[in-house]
């Protein structure tokens, strides 16, 4: 029996007996064990506080941890098929599920044991049989421990000036969304985008004003995409970059032309532009359907020369690399 049937039949009958609803709840907790009763009896134990999922196999846990992202994983040792170890390898091998921590349970309470299961990078042992009040002060501990850790993650992955992702985040977020287009064969698409002559805002209107027409274009830009999983950051200077999974080359740049119409539409003063008397940007758009032939450094550089191309133009515009994002062996040509 998958998780859902137990995971549902268990939510429901919560929610004739439970008042606090998920947005109350303090996160969410993945238990992947086999045996039903322990299950049910880390539900009972849990669910007051947090939204928790159950997987009685470790293959299913493995799929849930992946689409679901929980805050902890309760993980029994003992189980058929994939045993609790092996579950522990592929969720630490996985960029998606890597950071989930993890707190074993087991019959054994071997000191060899323990020590394997904390090396392949388990935070904690619950041993049975299972104590609620235990189990409760761990997961809470642990949880919180991760929360402050997720905080202190993303406060160093915003840029401070415009509020949005950062080039750190940006690279991190590219290299586990090329895994997972390779991984499921679908295509990935990439907006670069520049202001154009922003150094001349600066010099004209001084750098407080050109801080502040960084941040209103980063947070046009933010506001152009829809889906939870586009994401966009600062690059570098007066850089931004989009990646998109699962959008192709045609979708990707119909968004670059929103992007584009709306910078053009919130008429910031340049004040000293040969394009137009307001700020504008220019936009590359590529694309690529990772596999032997290509490369993340591929799909950069490709976006990068639509950009130029995009500049060179005249800019104030997007530019669409059609052809299959080339190995890194091509040159930029000197910056306009």
């Amino acid at each position: 029996m998958g998780s859902g049937s137990i995971a549902g039949h268990s939510i429901n009958a919560a929610k004739s007996r439970r008042t606090a609803s998920l947005e109350e709840k303090s996160g969410t907790v993945l238990v992947i064990d086999d045996s039903p009763a322990i299950a049910r009896q880390l539900f009972e134990a849990l669910d007051d506080s947090y939204h928790v999922l159950v997987a009685t196999d470790g293959a299913d846990g493995i799929e849930v941890a992946a689409a679901q992202r929980p805050d902890l994983i309760l993980l029994d040792v003992v189980m058929p098929g994939l045993n609790g170890y092996d579950v522990c390898i592929r969720l630490k091998q996985d960029p998606r599920t890597q950071g989930i921590p993890i707190i074993f349970i087991t019959a054994r309470d071997e000191e060899e044991d323990e020590e394997l299961g904390l090396s392949l990078g388990a935070i904690d042992y619950l041993t049975k049989p299972l104590r609620p009040a235990i189990v409760r002060a761990r997961v809470k501990n642990h949880t919180e421990l991760k929360r402050s850790r997720d905080l202190l993650q993303r406060l160093t992955t915003l840029d401070p000036l415009t509020g949005i992702d950062n080039r750190r985040r940006f690279d991190d977020y590219l290299a586990v969304e090329w895994c997972r287009a390779a991984r499921e064969e679908h295509v990935l698409s990439l907006i670069m985008i520049d202001i154009d002559h922003f150094k001349r805002v600066n010099d004209r209107q001084g750098h407080a004003l050109g801080d502040r027409c960084l941040a209103k274009v980063a947070a046009t830009l933010q506001a152009s995409v829809m889906r939870p999983g586009d994401l966009v950051a600062r690059y570098g200077g007066e850089e931004f970059v989009c990646v998109l999974p699962g959008t192709d080359i045609a979708g990707a740049g119909q968004l670059a032309e929103r992007m584009r119409a709306a910078i053009e539409a919130l008429a910031i003063i340049h004040g000293d532009s040969p394009v137009a008397a307001h700020v504008t940007v220019s936009l590359g758009v590529a694309a690529a359907l990772p596999h032997a032939a290509t490369t993340i450094s591929g799909l950069i550089e490709a976006a990068d020369l639509a950009l130029y191309e995009a500049k060179r133009s005249g800019r104030n515009r997007v530019c669409v690399r059609r052809e299959p994002a080339p190995l890194p062996t091509l040159q930029r040509p000197g910056a306009v």
